[in-house]
């Protein structure tokens, strides 16, 4: 009865943490709205751009939870052990896909500084929507769940702060890059989003293959 009014600490730590990577990794990589995040930044202000990215934030969590209840499912009809060996090893692979993914993405060239800066309800908006029109996005936080064993079954209090962390790693990311992207606005290339691509690629191919390594050396 009382099963659901604790909550594990040790288990909250840790889902945290793994939301605040997952979050973080979900948003690092200069897709489109990485790029129109940048844009208004250097285009309309530190401001416009965080709204952007904070548009993303909401969209990504939507479709982090709807991956994790879908993973959730699918875990409570399959046996702990091969099943779930399976998973994390396809995990990795996508994980490393996607990092090699990132790695290649050239980026599209800014735009030129317009004068409407448009209402940071409008900035959110478009940020919303930009994400929310890329579904594949679940293919990335279903290998990120099962890469880091995100999802648990019987701790829901726990669960729902790790989608928090998941929020506040996205917010987190976009708050520094704005930031920074704001500091340097002078001396900003286009061609330093390319080279924060193949930096993001290069870390997530080798977390994942680190990832892979110790899941094979597992009995």
């Amino acid at each position: 009865m009382h099963h659901f009014m604790w909550i594990d600490p040790l288990l909250t730590l840790e889902l945290i943490l793994k939301g605040l990577i997952v979050g973080i990794v979900a948003s690092a990589p200069m897709g489109p709205v990485g790029v129109l995040t940048v844009q208004r930044t250097l285009n309309k202000g530190r401001w416009y751009g965080f709204v952007t990215g904070v548009g993303a934030a909401l969209s990504d969590i939507i479709y982090a939870v709807v991956t994790g209840l879908g993973l959730s499912l699918v875990m409570d009809f399959v046996e702990r052990g091969t099943a779930m060996l399976w998973i994390k090893l396809a995990g990795g692979v996508m994980l490393f896909l996607f990092g090699l993914w990132t790695f290649k993405t050239k980026p599209a060239p800014l735009r030129p500084k317009s004068n409407q800066k448009g209402t940071f309800a409008h900035n959110f908006l478009t940020g919303f929507l930009v994400t929310l029109s890329n579904p594949l996005i679940v293919f990335l936080f279903l290998a990120l769940f099962a890469r880091f064993e995100f999802v648990t079954s019987g701790h829901p209090v726990e669960q729902i702060l790790g989608y928090l962390a998941i929020v506040a790693g996205a917010l987190g990311w976009w708050f520094g890059l704005t930031g920074t992207v704001d500091k340097v606005r002078s001396r900003f290339r286009v061609e330093t989003i390319g080279k924060l691509n193949k930096a993001i690629g290069v870390a997530v191919m080798l977390a994942s293959l680190i990832g892979l390594l110790f899941i094979a050396t597992q009995k």
